[in-house]
């Protein structure tokens, strides 16, 4: 049961967070788990479909604009919608909110890649008939939504139509209550084109303001003999009718696909019909076949298996199938901090990717981890022009949330501030470099990367004292805006320089040739890679001697504490309920951030110092954000906090599914998804990836009776088994390894399972 998530409710807060934890998606394409047929009046719906970075630009209005602020929002946009399809018995439309449902059964099969409701109906006058939706969007064809569905009936039922329509009149979701959403522009899209031909019906809208163009083009069939079939034409779209006299079951089966000119280039229609032409032939059945075979691959390398715990189970599987269901596998795309399961946060990406959701795919499926720094690659020229907006002379400034590579954060000191993106994304390259060896990847593209980024942070820090600085910058925790020396970033920036410099020499032994065409281009001389190794020995990293703990920042500690235990829960989150000039007077965190410089860069700390800070900020982090809880379940396990360690983890495992936070309505927490996954893998097991190898130290939680992972590493597939007296490491896939087991060597070879007591 574990592979199927299962929901029946039909009540009005429940269907819209149902939309959300029954989306689909394959990385380009995502829709909502709308009903077909629509709500009733009164029952609102979050009714989407979204292109991964398939978006307009928005003008933002500021009551008083200063220099470098923004002048264009991005926005992800709510598509062309092909989700209606209406049924009639005798006349009277088929609605669950109308007759009598007699039963009702929603699920999400994981393992399998399609959704479905099955339902009993009774009519209000007394025709009974049961309906089963099921419905895709394929992994294997990227651009098609197909949706199936079989109709029987089982009294009274004489006549059975079916109408099918696509929708090009849509809007986006606002509400002006939740800075997490947008607050406007609903309306971005016109419609170009509305037309059938040849079968298939077509609908083309264009963006306001980047003039990008999508297409949504529908072929139907039935399996029955109709009376009737006729197209309905109008401004907005089309409708496609079919009429069924009699009472034996019948299938319909529906096929949209979208193409949009960001991908696919004009002409955008035909494109979606040469794809159209090409599943004449393709069944439901061969698409689900399709989405099997891609699966089984997926969860071979990706599965996490928990034994002793059946939601923990069904909700590491969630959050990794929706995961791979929302990120972008091509370079146009990342991923965005909802996915492509709503429009909360805009579409945007933030450094979401490389902390929390780029580790899953790197040690799972490399090549997915690939095209997300691809795609920060490919907006590499505009970090460099936002560098030089925000004063810089050289170096690269990645935008704190973005699309297509310009900054849309029209609040400075919570997002352009958030400095540390540079060397979150560098972090990234290095771990990427690490973990594949693809030493042509950072010759093409890596090495460029950390040196633009090393650029930044030499020139917006300064030396003091014998120490590098960084002054006026804002870390992870949003609960504390524009400081000198936040240890988050400071750290960080370290990592980015020294490593910046070592590929740099690493360039000069192994291809001297290509590190004199790429100094060329990026006129960049060995006195700037002196000073980046200057600056990353001597970084300046805050330290308290009284409490023997990293200070977040040189005046956090001064300052008075919140008082969290008197706040009253109706006040969090924080940032809904307080001007963020309040929350910056006091020492409070909205999530971890010395903590979570402690995770990434363990080796700049001694034990006792990650110890006393992770107690200390403990008690002043309020958790407001979904980022927050792993980091502090993952540092809980390294410290020996089992129970702590569990609780956090709790937390993560069925945000969503439990609806926690309050808004899985407008979107699933993608980063939080990817925390749960770090939760098990690099706190319970204890990976560590370093230039020295890999090393665990597995842990397990006394409510399990055992944990199973795959991770992929250098060329080979390794398989991790923890119970409760002894780990288990099987070299699955390449060439023998040795790696650390509680800093003690254990060598692999594939094919023996090595068990250690």
């Amino acid at each position: 049961m574990t592979w199927k998530l299962t929901k029946s409710e039909l009540d009005h807060e429940n269907l819209l967070i149902n939309e959300s934890l029954l989306s689909l998606g394959n990385g380009y394409l995502g829709v909502r788990g709308n009903f077909e047929e629509g709500y009733k009046p009164g029952f609102s719906s979050i009714r989407g479909t979204y292109i991964n970075a398939f978006h307009d630009d928005i003008e933002i209005t500021y009551g008083e604009k200063l220099f470098g602020f923004p002048d264009k929002q991005q926005k992800i946009l709510n598509l062309i919608d092909g989700q209606g399809i209406e049924i009639y018995l005798d006349g009277e439309q088929f609605s669950m909110f109308e007759g009598e449902v007699l039963s009702c059964e929603r699920n999400l099969h994981m393992d399998k890649g399609y959704a479905e409701r099955i339902v009993h109906w009774r009519s209000p006058k007394g025709k009974e008939v049961n309906i089963h939706f099921r419905r895709l969007i394929s992994f294997a064809r990227k651009e098609l939504f197909a949706i199936d569905v079989k109709i029987t009936p089982l009294h009274g039922v004489q006549q059975i139509k079916i109408f099918s329509q696509i929708n090009g009149d849509v809007s986006n979701f606002v509400d002006k209550e939740d800075p997490r959403l947008a607050s406007g522009h609903a309306k971005r899209l016109d419609i170009s084109e509305v037309r059938q031909q040849d079968g298939f019906s077509i609908v083309k809208n264009t963006t306001y303001a980047t003039k990008l163009e999508v297409a949504c083009v529908a072929s139907t069939s039935i399996t029955a003999e109709t009376h009737e079939h006729k197209y309905e034409q109008t401004e907005y779209g089309i409708g496609e009718s079919y009429v069924y006299s009699s009472n034996e079951p019948l299938q319909f089966t529906k096929y949209n696909v979208y193409t949009d000119s960001l991908r696919h280039g004009e002409p955008v229609v035909e494109k979606a019909v040469a794809i159209q032409q090409q599943l004449r032939t393709i069944s439901f059945q061969e698409l689900l076949q399709e989405q099997k075979e891609y699966l089984d691959a997926f969860w071979k390398t990706s599965d996490v298996e928990i034994d002793g715990d059946a939601k923990i189970q069904e909700g590491i599987r969630f959050n990794l199938f929706q995961l791979l269901q929302s990120v972008g596998k091509d370079p146009a795309s990342n991923i965005a901090a909802k996915g492509l399961s709503g429009e909360g946060y805009e579409g945007h990406y933030f450094w979401d990717t490389e902390i929390y959701i780029f580790p899953v795919f790197l040690m799972t499926n490399p090549e997915i981890a690939k095209n997300l720094l691809l795609h920060r690659y490919s907006i590499l020229d505009s970090a460099r022009e936002r560098a030089k907006t925000m004063g810089h002379e050289k170096g690269a400034l990645f935008p704190w949330r973005t699309i297509t590579g310009a900054e849309s954060s029209a609040f400075f000191p919570a997002g352009t501030a958030q400095y540390h993106i540079s060397a979150d994304i560098a972090y990234s390259y290095i771990q990427y470099h690490l973990v594949t060896n693809d030493d042509e990847f950072l010759k093409k593209y890596g090495a460029e990367v950390l040196f633009e980024t090393a650029r930044l942070w030499a020139d917006t820090g300064h030396m003091r004292d014998g120490k590098f600085r960084i002054d006026d910058v804002t870390g992870p925790d949003e609960y504390t805006c524009i400081v000198n020396n936040n240890y988050y970033t400071n750290a960080m920036a370290k990592h980015n320089l020294l490593w910046a410099a070592k590929v740099y020499q690493w360039f000069k032994e192994h291809d001297s040739e290509g590190l004199q065409q790429l100094q060329g281009r990026l006129q960049l001389t060995e006195n700037e890679v002196t000073d980046w190794q200057d600056a990353g020995e001597n970084m300046y990293l805050p330290y308290d001697e009284s409490e023997k703990i990293s200070a977040q920042d040189d005046s956090f500690l001064q300052k008075a504490r919140w008082d969290l235990e008197n706040t009253p829960e109706e006040k969090f989150p924080l940032l809904l309920n307080y001007h963020p000039l309040t929350l910056y007077r006091y020492q409070v965190c909205k999530q971890a951030d010395t903590v979570l410089a402690h995770f990434l860069l363990e080796d700049l700390q001694d034990f006792e110092t990650i110890e006393n800070s992770y107690n200390y900020y403990e008690q002043i982090t309020t958790h407001d954000s979904s980022l927050s809880s792993c980091v502090h379940s993952i540092m809980a396990s390294k410290l020996g906090y089992e129970e702590k360690a569990y609780d956090y983890f709790i937390e993560t495992a069925r945000l969503d599914l439990e609806n926690t936070h309050k808004n899985t309505k407008d979107g699933l927490h993608m980063a939080n998804m990817g925390g749960t996954w770090l939760g098990i893998v690099y706190g319970f097991a204890g990976l560590r990836v370093k230039e020295a190898g890999l090393s665990l130290a597995p842990s397990l939680p006394k409510e399990w009776n055992s944990y199973t992972f795959h991770m992929q590493y250098q060329g080979r597939l390794i398989r991790v088994h923890k119970a409760k007296e002894s780990v288990s490491y099987l070299l699955v896939e390449g060439d023998g390894l040795t790696i650390l087991h509680h800093t003690k060597p254990v060598h692999l070879e594939q094919g023996n399972e090595v068990r250690v007591v």
